[in-house]
């Protein structure tokens, strides 16, 4: 039906281009002819027959360059008129949005600035980022608000890792722009993979094995932090390409177990493996020094906020999208979003950018409340303090 549509619209101006062209070829041709033989009309007539066959072979020479010209501009024609309906104008208004934001230069404590209007702007700062030796950890908390029951197991993954503070990179130092790159189907066919690739710090969650690799175009291909639980770690040594730092989220004491495991390359018994709700991966093709665990006060922190947008009482667990929010904000003066935020009026819309499945599988989430993190995140947009590139909040 769209390419009826569409040779439809296109009949009239390419028949009025084909014929212009024809006529433009046929005047060139026959001034070229009587430049050359002054009597070319006269021979066309037939009065000198001799003259006339010597010089019809002549437009042939020129036949081919009339007829290459003719194409270009006809190709002209078809990619003015269907270049935008491959890069619509919302894609368009998008790309140059995303440009407009790199362009200018970097703004010192944007974020800062720009989250003190807002009640919950107190739980947002001073977090710590990053479990480490000798720094205090909520105890009284079962994972992943806290490491309740987790000391030994937290000691043999600390004891593992060469560093578990800040990489010299991530020190505050010079203005930083983070990207926290979700897992929405809006960054399907958003082409911002190039200029999230340009950030200072790209983070990302990794959701049922979320990949990059493949998906280029649309998420980027760097990687600077990493959030991720075992059972969720992607299985492919493709997917680790370009990435800095990979930090564990603790759901359990035995994801402590799993993260030395991976370090020290001695593989979990066959029994500490039947925990886990899916298999996990064994090796993760990383150096140790580019391991670390996530400080549990980030969604602890991140939930108690999400408390006052929700009707919901208790404890409540953020996703890792909202909290990996709130750990942008502890590192970075400015903060883009891109492919956050579920589109629950359209059901038949695609839920994540790497799958097929649809907008009201989210009808069966009962562990998170995405509603109260939708607010949230909308009200840090409207206060300025983080930017929502992909505009689906």
């Amino acid at each position: 039906m769209f390419y009826g549509f569409l040779s439809t619209v296109l009949s009239e101006p390419l028949s009025l281009l084909l014929s212009v062209m024809y006529t433009w070829n046929h005047k060139y041709t026959h001034r070229l002819l009587k430049k050359v033989n002054p009597n070319f009309h006269t021979c066309y007539k037939g009065e000198n027959h001799s003259l006339s066959e010597s010089f019809f072979f002549f437009p042939l020479l020129y036949r081919s360059t009339n007829f290459a010209f003719s194409l270009v501009l006809l190709i002209g024609c078809y990619s003015a008129i269907l270049i935008p309906a491959y890069f619509p104008s919302d894609q368009v208004h998008l790309l140059n949005r995303s440009a407009n934001l790199l362009s200018g230069p970097c703004q010192p404590l944007w974020c800062l600035n720009h989250l003190k209007p807002l009640s919950c702007s107190a739980d947002l700062f001073d977090i710590p980022v990053f479990v480490q030796e000798n720094r205090p950890v909520p105890w009284d908390l079962a994972p992943p608000l806290g490491l309740q029951g987790s000391e030994k197991h937290l000691a043999l993954a600390l004891a593992s890792l060469p560093e578990s503070g800040l990489p010299q990179s991530l020190r505050r130092g010079s203005c930083r722009r983070c990207m926290v790159v979700g897992n929405g189907g809006v960054l399907y066919g958003s082409h911002l993979g190039s200029h999230i690739d340009q950030y200072d710090i790209i983070i990302r969650y990794v959701l049922n094995n979320a990949p990059v690799s493949g998906f280029e175009r649309d998420a980027g291909s760097r990687t600077t932090i990493r959030l991720i639980y075992p059972e969720g770690a992607p299985h492919s040594a493709n997917q680790y390409k370009k990435t800095t730092v990979v930090t564990l989220v603790v759901f359990k004491s035995l994801d402590l177990d799993w993260l030395t495991s991976v370090i020290t390359k001695k593989p979990l018994s066959f029994w500490s493996k039947m925990w886990f709700w899916r298999e996990v991966v064994d090796d993760i093709p990383l150096s140790p020094e580019n391991f670390r665990i996530l400080h549990p006060d980030i969604i602890r922190k991140t939930g108690q906020v999400l408390e006052k947008y929700s009707l919901k009482q208790g404890n409540m667990v953020p996703t890792l999208g909202a909290s990996a929010v709130v750990m942008a904000l502890q590192l970075c003066d400015q903060v883009s979003l891109a492919g956050f935020g579920y589109d629950m009026q359209h059901p038949a819309a695609r839920l994540h950018y790497y799958e097929s499945i649809r907008m009201d599988a989210m009808k069966a989430q009962v562990v998170h409340d995405v509603s109260a993190e939708k607010l949230f995140l909308r009200d840090l947009v409207a206060a300025g303090a983080v930017t929502d590139l992909t505009g689906a909040l």
